[in-house]
């Protein structure tokens, strides 16, 4: 697969939801020490039991949080994008997590420093409530996965999948290889190269070498199953609509 170069286009805060939210004077006191970073396909943001230094808000980047078994298999528990942070075991205050954390599609994300975020969080202010909000919706995203992996087909969830990176792109296309796909949703290849053939041939997508293209919003979103409006409206309950 041909590795797509990272967009030029310049990052900003506000690009990401959380921060955008924030007033300004609380801004005004992250801003100095917020590091814009590229993020490239397949950095290890953090690996399973290892402490954890820094946060990150990601801009236009995706960051897929796996959990890995001991025989090499993994599946992908959550998907984090401009709508959060990378690293909530920073300020929950276990420090570290049994899953790792890796770039799905590239793009930028500014980094924070783990105490200058809890010295922040400890004011019990505007930053406590966003960041517990926005903890609790992904614990819904979390939850609704177990639920979806457990009771619908194969096609429902690469549906539901497909909508949520979707929704954190900047564009209508994604990167990413059937073996990656098979990985996050911790199934077989061959499933996913059949449920990726039917949309094609359904006109929803367009898929070629690696690259997803999506031609069909309304009709994907109809096959898709439930589990991706209850989290979609739990982000939307808890979290301030913010212009991007």
């Amino acid at each position: 697969m041909d590795q797509e170069m990272l967009t030029p286009r310049p990052s900003y805060p506000g690009q990401n939801k959380l921060l955008a939210a924030l007033p300004e004077e609380v801004l005004a006191r992250l801003l100095p020490d917020l590091e814009l970073l590229p993020m490239n396909l397949g950095n290890v943001i953090y690996e399973p039991g290892v402490q954890m230094r820094h946060i990150y808000f990601p801009t236009n980047a995706i960051v897929s949080l796996l959990y890995t078994m001991e025989d090499g298999t993994s599946a992908e528990i959550a998907l984090v994008g401009h709508e959060g942070i990378v690293g909530l075991s920073l300020f929950m205050g276990g420090e570290t997590t049994p899953s790792r954390a890796v770039v799905q599609s590239p793009g930028f994300a500014y980094r924070l420093k783990g105490q200058l975020l809890k010295d922040e969080f400890d004011r019990a202010g505007a930053l406590q409530q966003l960041l517990l909000r926005y903890t609790q919706a992904l614990l819904t995203q979390m939850a609704q996965r177990l639920v979806c992996n457990r009771l619908h087909s194969l096609d429902q969830q690469f549906c539901r999948w497909l909508l949520q990176c979707f929704d954190l792109l900047p564009a209508n296309h994604l990167i990413m290889t059937q073996e990656m796909i098979a990985n996050m949703l911790g199934v077989r290849r061959g499933g996913v190269s059949e449920v990726a053939g039917n949309l094609k041939r359904a006109g929803l997508i367009s898929y070629h070498r690696g690259r997803i293209t999506l031609l069909n919003r309304p009709g994907l979103e109809e096959r898709a199953c439930e589990c991706y409006s209850v989290v979609r409206n739990e982000f939307d309950r808890l979290l301030p609509a913010t212009v991007l």
